[in-house]
């Protein structure tokens, strides 16, 4: 028996979890018709099968017709989701992990315009923020019907072999009647006092346990506290946790701090990189301490120290570790086997969540196996034949192709340009909130170094330094340079400079500055705070009808936190269609796509950011010397088959390029180039 607090087993009523650790709910959006198919039973079976000990699916599963799911959800309300729960549940039940489903009815926090297209409910004429649409007031009749749908969800989850359910209670319908602040309704539901406001609820869960019986878990997610003027107070939800306590019927509490209507309440609740750490551990522990009922938390415990004094400490009974273990399914395996050292660090980016909230699926942004587990491994299994491997970048797709190539046994050789590790990640880390991003190459780097691959930093390869080493696969990742070139101009334009020259220090920004970010991504925000923190005056332009579409909404918060009180002006729908000298200014040609109005403006700095251009030449130098001659056989990528093509006998190598190398995109697509392509090398 190990004495680490982490391991100890965990007695829930009668179920005995095997240790502290928890995945808690999470929609990663991964169902088809509603149901949580192949992937998504492989997606939680592989963090079962490595140690968690519950798995708190879904979030969160809609019970109700008029509840439409709004990133792909799990459809409680209908009868053929019971033998795909069955599935899902048996998957984690072989591996000794207990599973869970997290229960709602969305109320006005989704839309009227999706499913069978019913008018979103609420206790609130107010529409939320986030979602937009303006909801009905619930009737009497709409209140019974909702009543049993949760019973009925509840039933279909036992039948399919579920260990519990937990409502879901805060952003959503039962926390929209429970909360003054959105509660418009007059009678026994109405928001005159917490009681008639938590009458819902209580109708909600003595109808389901009516419906499960008492051997059956039900528990709450749930807001104990608003943290919003005129919403639920911390001693207000101190007094509703007691009394959830004092109903009996409610069989653990997982403790929220905040509200989600907007996107920035919801990152204060579940906190990105750059922000404290565990902000709401202590309060969870309090509401713990007040009603001795089993006591779950998670946000932003992305660590297994964290996790550890959580439970040393006596503040939780089971701790979640969600977007740590989308970064690195075997937590809890690696504890176990004293390789805490070996575990692929969250680093908050929060890629995951932002993909799902603009209707995307949930993808980690370092480990690219993560919602991939029926195509991609998160082990490396070795190769037969060990092989010369060289790459050339030793940035993300670059550590990422010399880890894999070093798991499978291959000696690897890595040249890299620059002093260091890291490519455009460095940049990125520069920013002090985004700092933690410089995990993403360390603990690569780390994972090389224990498999012995050979790093040459401070050089620039040439074709004759590659071909030196008698390569049998050659991988160039040498990442891009930015494109300063104006679509209308087709060439660069020596009066302005890049966004990575401005977060790089090597110009220092001007007093007034243009920003003109065609491609909506964080350089160019991130250039647009080093030169607001200056006291420039900055206008942040774009082409597109919204600025910076490629940030999502909760990694946008920060920034618009940062600017918010500072000289920066957003303006969109404008193109820049030429760039001239006025004096020691320069003048700017501005036009829209949406008309042929133009209009000049002058700036004494222009910063473009237009993505990166491919860093090839070294590429197309090695090309004619490849058996492949670079070409990648598609369908055998896709498959998981191994490269074959062989064009060019004559070449004594096969040849590959990955990442911005071959066109501008993000850090996961660089890393899951590197790990489909060399996984079968």
């Amino acid at each position: 028996m190990s004495a680490d607090p982490l391991l100890q087993p965990y007695q829930l009523k009668h179920l005995t979890l095997r240790n502290r650790i928890m995945t808690t709910s999470h929609e990663p959006a991964y169902p088809e018709d509603g149901m949580p198919k192949a992937r998504y039973a492989a997606y939680h079976a592989e963090r079962a099968k490595a140690g968690v000990a519950l798995a708190m699916t879904a979030g969160s599963a809609a019970v109700s017709r008029d509840s439409p799911p709004v990133f792909n959800n799990i459809l409680a309300y209908k009868d053929e989701v019971v033998p795909w729960i069955r599935q899902l549940t048996d998957a984690c039940h072989d591996h000794g992990c207990a599973v869970m489903i997290q229960l709602t009815h969305l109320g006005r926090r989704t839309g009227w315009s999706k499913g069978d297209w019913l008018p979103s409910v609420s206790s609130s004429r107010h529409r939320e923020p986030a979602h937009r649409a303006f909801p009905k007031l619930a009737e009497d009749w709409d209140i019974a019907r909702i009543i049993a749908d949760f019973a009925d969800a509840a039933e279909r989850m036992r039948a399919g072999g579920m260990d519990g359910i937990e409502l879901q209670v805060y952003g959503h319908l039962l926390d929209q009647f429970w909360s003054p602040l959105t509660n418009d309704l007059d009678g026994p539901y109405g928001g005159q006092s917490l009681e008639s406001r938590m009458q819902l609820l209580l109708d909600v869960l003595a109808a389901c346990r009516a419906r499960v019986g008492d051997d059956f878990i039900i528990g709450l997610r749930y807001t104990a506290d608003e943290a919003a003027t005129g919403g639920i107070t911390p001693e207000e939800g101190i007094a509703i946790s007691k009394r959830l306590a004092d109903t009996g019927m409610v069989d653990f509490l997982n403790v929220i701090r905040g509200r989600i209507h907007t996107d920035p309440a919801m990152t204060d609740v579940i906190p990105v990189q750059g922000m404290k750490s565990a902000p709401h551990l202590d309060f969870a522990g309090a509401v713990k301490r007040a009603t001795g009922l089993p006591t779950f938390h998670a946000a932003r415990i992305p660590d297994v120290a964290t996790a550890r004094h959580a439970i040393q400490a006596g503040l939780l009974d089971m701790v979640g570790m969600t977007r740590a273990h989308m970064a690195d399914p075997h937590i809890v395996r690696k504890i176990i086997e004293g390789r805490e050292d070996d575990i692929r660090p969250c680093v908050g980016a929060t890629y995951c969540l932002d993909r799902i909230y603009q209707a995307g699926e949930a993808l980690c942004i370092h480990n690219a196996a993560t919602g991939r587990e029926l195509s991609m491994p998160h082990d490396i299994a070795p190769a037969a034949i060990s092989r010369k491997v060289v790459v050339i970048g030793a940035g993300p797709a670059g550590l990422e192709a010399a880890r894999v190539a070093a798991l499978r046994g291959h000696h690897v050789t890595v040249f890299e340009a620059q002093p260091d590790p890291g490519g455009q990640i460095r940049l990125t880390a520069r920013n002090p909130r985004r700092r933690e991003m410089i995990g993403i190459v360390d603990w690569r780097m780390a994972q090389c170094a224990a498999r012995d691959v050979t790093f040459h930093f401070n050089t620039w390869a040439e074709a004759d330094d590659v071909t030196a080493l008698a390569p049998d696969v050659v991988i160039v990742a040498t990442g891009g340079l930015p494109n300063t070139q104006l679509f209308e101009q087709k060439q660069d334009n020596p009066l302005v400079v890049s966004a990575w020259d401005i977060i790089s220090g090597d110009v220092k920004p001007g007093q007034d500055v243009l920003i003109y970010d065609e491609s909506g991504d964080h350089p160019g925000l991130m250039a647009a705070e080093v030169a607001a923190d200056t006291g420039a005056s900055v206008e942040v332009m774009t082409p597109d009808r919204t600025f910076a579409p490629e940030i999502m909404g909760m990694n946008l918060v920060p920034y618009m936190r940062a600017l918010q009180d500072k000289d920066v002006t957003f303006t969109v729908t404008r193109r820049l269609l030429d760039v001239t000298r006025d004096g020691n200014r320069l003048r700017a040609v501005i036009g829209t796509d949406y008309s042929g109005f133009t209009k000049e403006k002058t700036y004494d700095q222009i910063v473009v950011n237009y993505g990166t251009l491919p860093l090839d030449d070294l590429y197309f130098d090695l090309k004619p010397l490849s058996r492949n001659m670079g070409e990648v056989d598609h369908d055998a990528l896709i498959a998981g088959r191994a490269q074959s093509l062989a064009t060019n006998p004559a070449g004594g190598f096969q040849l590959f390029r990955i990442g911005d190398a071959v066109s501008a995109r993000n850090t996961h697509a660089a890393i899951f180039d590197a790990l489909r392509l060399v996984k079968d090398i």
